[in-house]
Order: structure tokens, then C-alpha cells, then sequence
């Protein structure tokens, strides 16, 4: 993920080369990003504002999104839906959260019902998740771990995943006390209960695809 102040995520986008050096020390003089800096980010990227900063990254690639909608697949039907299932979710793809000054795009996320009884009309969510799940690569480890899950931290989060489609990891989290505590943590293709979800075993290989004999892990 690189990082970009107010007014430079089209700068970025079109000489990243050049901006390299530049975001290697910040100016921390710049004014704090804001949404229109935001909005000024080609579709086809993520824009996130966290601690004022404009972060941007690529759309995921094939196995985060397949590991992202196959999770998302699972869910959905018994928690969202109720159908197999207790219901009383609501589970979504990227959705944008609005929270404080902060503007962040989970990979998945789930509201329970009472909290979140209707949609807004707006188009992002201004009430915390209760679940956040972050599809984790090797360009976006360190802001989904340390920046995203400080801000999940502080609006009282309570349940945090964290999903490496390439070395095939579950890590659940639990906020107790403001800070993240490690519940479990399965890889392979186990069958696991895992919170807050744990009614309904989770077959991880609905996950993440099994790697033919020709693809490397």
C-alpha cells in the first residue's frame, strides 16, 4: 500500500516512481487529508484516510478476492440471511467507514442487527462494525495490522480476522480491555469455531483455493 498526503493521490498514481522518495519522509508540515482528497483517487484504486493520512493501494489481487468472497460466502447466508443459520447479522463486502476523522474499507465486515437495525441512505457506514475482517498481503500487513487495527481499537471493534491467502492463515482476534488479544489461529485447510461466527463450523477450504500440483504455494 503506499501512502500519499492530501492533494498527491493523483501525483502518486502517475509517477510512483518519483513519489517514492518523497513519502520516505513525509513533510508532516501538509494539512491532514480530507474526503474530497479522497474522492479525487481513481475508482479502480482504495482510497483510505487514516490518522489523516491518504493511504492508497491496488484493487486485490485474485487470491485476496477470491479468499474474501469465499469467506463472504459462507457468511452470509446463515447470518445475514438466517437461512442454515441464527441470522441477526449483517455482513458486507468493503464497505466505507466513516469513523471519527478516519475513512477506512475492511474487506468484509458484519454489524449485528440491533446495532444496525436499517441501511443508511448515505453510501458509508458511520456506525462501527462489530466485525472486521482484513485480507492481509505483503504491501498492506503493516497498516492492516498496526494502523487499521489501532482505529478498529479505539471505536470498540469487538472481533477482528485476519486472513493471508497465501500462507493459508486464520488469526481471530478479540478487543478486551482496548486492546487486541489473540483468540485462535488455524491455517490449512481445517474445519475451525471461530468467533464471533462459532455456531456454524468454518471449512477453511471454502476460503482459500487448494494449489494444483503445478501452483507454487
Amino acid at each position: 500500500m503506499k501512502q500519499v498526503f492530501a492533494g498527491e493521490a493523483l501525483e502518486a498514481v502517475l509517477r510512483p516512481a518519483c513519489y517514492a522518495r518523497r513519502v520516505a519522509q513525509p513533510d508532516r508540515t501538509r494539512r491532514p487529508a480530507t474526503y474530497e482528497d479522497l474522492l479525487k483517487v481513481p475508482d479502480h484504486l482504495v482510497a483510505e484516510i487514516l490518522d489523516g493520512e491518504l493511504h492508497v493501494s491496488p484493487r486485490p489481487a485474485p487470491r485476496h478476492a477470491d479468499a474474501s468472497s469465499g469467506l463472504g460466502g459462507f457468511l452470509r447466508g446463515p447470518f445475514d440471511r438466517g437461512r442454515g443459520g441464527p441470522g441477526g447479522w449483517r455482513i458486507l463486502d468493503e464497505p466505507e467507514l466513516h469513523l471519527g476523522r478516519d475513512v477506512l474499507v475492511p474487506d468484509l465486515a458484519g454489524w449485528r442487527r440491533d446495532r444496525l437495525p436499517t441501511l443508511p441512505e448515505e453510501a458509508y457506514f458511520s456506525v462501527s462494525p462489530d466485525w472486521v475482517c482484513e485480507v492481509v498481503s505483503p504491501s498492506t500487513a503493516a497498516i492492516d495490522r498496526v494502523k487499521k487495527l489501532t482505529i478498529y481499537a479505539r471505536e470498540s471493534v469487538r472481533h477482528g480476522w485476519m486472513i493471508d491467502p497465501i500462507a493459508r492463515t486464520l488469526e481471530v482476534l478479540r478487543l478486551e480491555n482496548g486492546r487486541w488479544t489473540i483468540a485462535a489461529t488455524w491455517s490449512g485447510m481445517e474445519t475451525v469455531t471461530a468467533e464471533p461466527f462459532d455456531v456454524i463450523p468454518l471449512d477453511l477450504s471454502l476460503v482459500w483455493e487448494e494449489p494444483s500440483p503445478e501452483t507454487p504455494l
